[in-house]
């Protein structure tokens, strides 16, 4: 028992605690005779730099109290220098356009209809990585600024309707394929003004391959918006108003490639502000009630060579006592097939194979 404290003292100083663990510091670690783990740790050690939300979303530009307006009843008159004011602003407010008021208020109030269904049948036909069309789900705690269906020329979608909502839709149907025809008709004559007018525009249908051509024009869709009003005010509603608009934009804008378009058409009256959201950053303005509002989208764009920017469009009802809809058409124009190939044989060729 004598040695008893001695040996204790020995097995004490023979157990050693493990060391601390490693804290981030600005220096170079270092070990001795190994480079790859010294660099490792150097590596590990450093903080990355990351992306706030409040640098992802645009900047606001000083608000502009108008865009440049298109009449067009005088098409063929149309000045170079707006059609320059057009390409670098990316929007303009097209004017005496012919589609009548009471087709699109008459397809607005139909299209309304759409977002009374239950959630169950609006899960039935939700927006997946497979197909572009139906309701759009939102996740999240707080109530979200806007709902969303996007329509298209479908023979799925409709049957899927149909099931979920099947007299209503067949007549909302034939009002949207109505509507949409005359959109079509109107942009096929802006896209011949613009793109005549561009220095060296390139064709809509030069592609490489039949696939590329499909994947870059896939049919005109619309977007049906439902502008949900606030039933709750509270002190801090600007607070919340501004983080939702975030949310809202930041998704639209990374969503905003997946389906190419020459022209979108924007029918929002009644709407307080439209905000117009490019890389640079964002303004608004107050459009004409009877006015259509365009932007100009990525595939303009690319066959200007960059003459004309393409931009994201949001009409704005705030401080409405009711919801309000909005519509978005997204306009690509139909392929042309292909010239097929001379299959004749040469009567040179001919003779040889004799």
């Amino acid at each position: 028992m004598a040695n008893e404290p001695e040996m204790s003292r020995n097995v004490a100083s023979d157990f050693r605690a493990p060391p601390p663990s490693p804290v981030a510091s600005g220096r170079r670690s270092s070990v001795a005779n190994d480079e790859i783990l010294t660099e490792f740790l150097h590596r590990s050690l450093r903080v990355p730099d990351l992306v706030l939300p409040d640098r992802v979303f645009p900047r606001q530009n000083p608000k502009v109290q108008s865009l440049p307006k298109l009449d067009f009843e005088a098409i063929n008159n149309v000045s170079g220098e707006i059609i320059e004011v057009i390409g670098r602003t990316g929007c303009f407010e097209l004017v005496n356009h012919g589609i009548s008021d009471r087709i699109l208020g008459s397809v607005l109030e139909s299209g309304g209809g759409v977002f009374g269904l239950s959630p169950e049948k609006k899960s039935a036909v939700s927006r997946s990585a497979e197909r572009l069309y139906g309701f759009v789900e939102f996740h999240g705690d707080e109530k979200e600024l806007s709902e969303e269906f996007v329509w298209c020329r479908d023979d799925s979608l409709r049957s899927e309707m149909e099931e979920v909502w099947p007299i209503q839709y067949s007549n909302f149907s034939e009002k949207m394929e109505s509507l949409m025809s005359e959109i079509e008709t109107v942009s096929e004559t802006l896209l011949k003004l613009f793109l005549d007018d561009a220095a060296t525009p390139k064709s809509r249908f030069d592609f490489d391959d039949d696939e590329t051509r499909e994947k870059e024009i896939s049919g005109s869709i619309c977007y049906l918006y439902k502008h949900c009003h606030n039933t709750d005010p509270k002190p801090n509603d600007d607070d919340q108003y501004m983080n939702s608009l975030r949310y809202d934009v930041i998704r639209m804008l990374i969503r905003g490639s997946e389906h190419a378009h020459t022209l979108c058409f924007h029918v929002c009256n009644g709407s307080s502000e439209f905000h117009v959201y490019s890389k640079k950053g964002w303004v608004s303005f107050s459009p004409d009630n009877n006015a259509l509002v365009i932007t100009i989208g990525d595939l303009l764009q690319t066959w200007s060579e960059g003459k004309y920017k393409h931009v994201i469009g949001r009409p704005i009802f705030k401080g409405e006592l009711e919801d309000c809809i909005s519509m978005a058409f997204l306009y690509t124009p139909p392929p042309i097939p292909k010239p097929q190939k001379d299959n004749t044989i040469s009567l040179a060729h001919q003779l040889l194979l004799i």
